[in-house]
């Protein structure tokens, strides 16, 4: 068997690989661009934690092998899929910042064509390779859902006019270009199974944080860490803020809630999805891979309690809102599946405390850096 992994050099990528590799006897076949880490340069960031160049990561652990190359070339992708002929293809790979993709038409545009590009390749080069009975799991996001004002299922909803129904697949309402991306990916997904008959699962990630996993301890190496306004999400971010001694910056009220999920809690399940195979009963499964939704400003304070811990006296502050968001919006959403995949959920404060014990080892790093937690040098 051999598992094909993009997007292996990224924040949530370089953890899944180790976890592949500690867990599976079979090939783990690793892809990336070097993107990401551009990107973030180009911002004036760095990532809080340094991290070694993706040749010297994978190198060190055995059972991974290394690929550097850009999916959105329909070449590239036809080569690799011909020459590793994958059982599984765990696609973690994209632009994802709805905030970078925001910055101007350029940069929506370079998404749009990067994301869908991407997909479509390794969906299409699969097909013309005969292996339509590859299991692809693509982490898109549970942000294609916006934030409607009645429960998201986990999976198709029923829908009924003139008094007919069928199940039909959820809206999309993608506030962003970005999540507008995960939109059509999840679109052109229904396609390969209808057509194809392509086992799908569609995993629909939640904000992540966290910053170790048990095998990043292990193999003393760590997964980047972003926190500069385009790259860092908000728990990132915020972290970042309280270990820098900058305040805890929330946009109005604050009780909007998110929904979250913790590193760990996320190499898990998409780990545990790759070993379990596709659902037997769906050709298309959705798995809201979210621990639970978290109001921004339960977050900020959790953040300033656990941060006592370690001596961080941080404040939380209140902005105005500069988004066009529902300041109390619940955000209800099932998560049954995404929970079959992983044994004990990691709580908020432990995600928190796992993050805060990382970066106070380089608060000078952060600090010299905390210009970034603001919008500047991308959009000049």
């Amino acid at each position: 068997m051999t598992v094909l992994l993009t997007g292996a050099d990224g924040y949530v990528g370089w953890p899944t690989a180790l976890r592949l590799a500690d867990r599976l006897d079979d090939r783990v076949v690793c892809v990336d661009n070097g993107y990401r880490r551009e990107w973030v340069a180009e911002s004036g960031s760095v990532s809080a934690v340094p991290i070694d160049s993706p040749e010297e990561r994978f190198a060190a652990v055995d059972g991974l092998s290394y690929v550097e190359g850009d999916l959105a070339d329909r070449e590239f992708v036809e080569q690799l899929i011909e020459v590793y002929e994958p059982d599984t293809v765990l696609h973690a790979a994209a632009q994802p910042s709805a905030v970078y993709a925001g910055i101007n038409g350029e940069r929506a545009l370079f998404t749009q064509q990067n994301n869908v590009s991407m997909t479509l390749n390794l969906l299409h080069c699969l097909h013309e390779a005969g292996l339509d009975d590859t299991h692809f799991i693509e982490t898109t996001t549970t942000g294609v859902y916006g934030a409607p004002e009645f429960p998201i299922p986990e999976g198709p909803t029923e829908m009924s006019n003139s008094g007919e129904s069928d199940d039909v697949p959820f809206p999309a309402m993608g506030g962003s270009w970005y999540h507008q991306t995960k939109a059509f990916d999840a679109g052109n997904m229904r396609l390969a199974s209808g057509e194809w008959d392509m086992p799908i699962s569609d995993v629909r990630t939640a904000i992540v944080f966290g910053t170790e996993t048990a095998e990043t301890r292990e193999h003393a190496s760590p997964t980047r860490f972003d926190f500069d306004y385009y790259f860092g999400t908000v728990v990132n971010r915020f972290c970042a803020q309280a270990v820098a001694g900058y305040p805890i910056t929330v946009y109005g009220k604050g009780e909007q809630r998110k929904p979250m999920v913790t590193l760990e809690d996320t190499v898990e399940s998409l780990v545990s999805l790759v070993e379990a195979g596709p659902a037997a009963d769906d050709d298309v499964t959705v798995y809201n891979q979210v621990n639970r939704p978290v109001a921004i400003v339960e977050l900020a304070e959790t953040i300033a309690e656990v941060g006592e811990e370690f001596d961080l006296d941080a404040d939380v502050e209140h902005f105005e809102n500069p988004r066009d968001e529902d300041e109390e919006h619940e955000m209800e959403m099932d998560n049954e599946r995404f929970r079959s995949l992983v044994d004990d959920e990691t709580s908020l404060e432990e995600g928190i405390r796992d993050v805060l014990s990382t970066l106070v080892e380089h608060d000078e790093r952060i600090a010299a850096h905390e210009d970034r937690f603001l919008p500047g040098v991308l959009s000049d």
